[in-house]
């Protein structure tokens, strides 16, 4: 998102919504790579198991409903996006737990 001092709002605004756009469609039409995603997935249904299995049902509550907001703001915000159906889910399942790709 370059821009001239000197063009006029209105140009510069028109350019960055041309690129906004251009952006949004290059996000819906390219697949989505999930290992990463699984393997936090993964981590987390462990660490709730164990949680559950020690009788830790406070930490049990905290730690599901925390990942239970994030994915649905991740939804929510893929549908605010423009996106529907199973690429939104998607979306929102990698931002959720695509920090696997990182362990």
């Amino acid at each position: 998102m370059n821009f001239d001092e000197n063009e006029p709002q209105s140009v510069r605004d028109e350019r960055f919504a041309a690129e906004r756009a251009e952006r949004r469609e290059a996000r819906k039409v390219a697949s989505l790579d999930s290992r990463g995603a699984h393997v936090g997935a993964a981590i987390v249904t462990i660490a709730l198991v164990l949680l559950g299995w020690y009788g830790k049902l406070v930490a049990l509550g905290v730690v599901s409903g925390v990942f239970l907001l994030w994915f649905a703001a991740a939804l929510a915000w893929a549908y605010a996006d423009g996106d529907h159906g199973r690429h939104a889910l998607q979306r929102a399942y990698s931002v959720t737990f695509g920090w696997g790709d990182g362990v």
